[in-house]
């Protein structure tokens, strides 16, 4: 068996292929585009195993190599830098030490979703930025028009029917920001319709629909929670345990021991960001919809944190989820379940 490591960069890519023994057989860089993978694949000996670090260049790498090796691994960055670190750093190192740690089974390596899911959660991950903007486009029209001190309804600024009417009617709005405020109005408008048809295709998806059915059952799970869960988790499979699913979620703090001295730290960054925050904005409002969510908050916030009772929510929702997911079925309550049991 051949271990090939490599550090993958914008242009080049970086590669060293070494023997069982650890021998170097080849070294040197390639274009990182895919004619010049695929020349450079025609001169590697076989069988071979490859292995590289996530980045953003990593997915369609990994794509095309994969029909033209036995396995490819791709590691977590964060836990590579620790294993491979040294005074001496260049790429023909890293590529090196990339090959090592495949070689002897010291790659941390991190999952890897299929090209299916990937590509679907592309296209959520665009819609939070879509968000993003249009938040930002509400908030420079108010920002306008207190700037040149109109004054307005906050909570119908953003209404349609309300806005026409102050633009039409209001005469303190001064005819150098009409333009402007037109212009935000008009790309909020759009951004709105873009993200609508983002959400509404990723929810007629095959692959998607069935599974998003099932989790939107679970109390507090509306569309954006659901399909987040299903495309940031993947294969749900890959969880040991709940502890693990929110561990990844983000959900939990680091721990710290010395000795007999055990120190939990605040929320951990080594985590599913994306994940993480849509659970927790689920989390504030999912009390409200379920009594059982509601005594968790309820008995953490006892504790004196309305955060941790928050985290507590959080949790308890990724338990469900999880337990929905694994099964293929739909949510039952704790109550039901008992009574039909009985």
């Amino acid at each position: 068996m051949y271990y090939i490591g490599l550090d993958v960069h914008k242009k080049t890519i970086s590669y060293c292929v070494k023997d069982a023994s650890g021998q170097v057989h080849q070294e040197g860089k390639v274009g990182a585009t895919r004619r010049e993978l695929d020349s450079w694949i025609k001169t590697l000996p076989q069988p071979r195993t490859m292995a590289m670090e996530a980045t953003i260049f990593t997915g369609w790498i990994y794509d095309h190599l994969l029909p033209h090796a036995q396995q490819v691994k791709v590691a977590h960055p964060l836990m590579l830098r620790a294993i491979a670190a040294a005074k001496k750093k260049n790429d023909r190192i890293d590529a090196g030490k990339i090959a090592d740690c495949l070689r002897c089974d010291f790659l941390p390596e991190c999952h890897m979703a299929s090209t299916q899911i990937r590509d679907r959660r592309r296209t959520l991950r665009y819609r939070h930025l879509l968000v993003r903007q249009m938040v930002q486009m509400k908030n420079r029209i108010s920002g306008l028009l207190m700037e040149t001190g109109v004054s307005y309804n906050k909570q119908r600024l953003h209404k349609v029917g309300y806005f026409r009417e102050l633009l039409s009617t209001n005469e303190d709005v001064h005819e150098s920001i009409r333009p402007l405020l037109k212009l935000s109005r008009d790309t909020v408008v759009r951004l709105q319709k873009t993200e609508y048809a983002l959400v509404s295709s990723l929810q007629r998806d095959p692959l998607l629909a069935d599974r998003v059915n099932r989790l939107r059952t679970v109390p507090g799970v509306g569309p954006i929670t659901a399909l987040a869960w299903a495309l940031e988790i993947g294969d749900v499979a890959r969880f040991r345990s709940i502890r693990q699913a929110i561990s990844y979620c983000g959900l939990c703090g680091e721990e710290k021991s010395s000795a007999d001295k055990v120190m939990r730290t605040p929320l951990s960054k080594q985590r599913n960001k994306h994940i993480q925050r849509v659970l927790v904005e689920a989390a504030k409002l999912a009390p409200r919809q379920d009594h059982d969510l509601a005594l968790v908050y309820e008995t953490e916030k006892q504790k004196g944190n309305a955060n941790r009772a928050t985290l507590a929510v959080a949790r308890k929702m990724v338990a469900y989820l999880l337990a929905v997911d694994r099964e293929e079925r739909d949510f039952v309550p704790a109550e039901n379940y008992q009574r039909a049991a009985a």
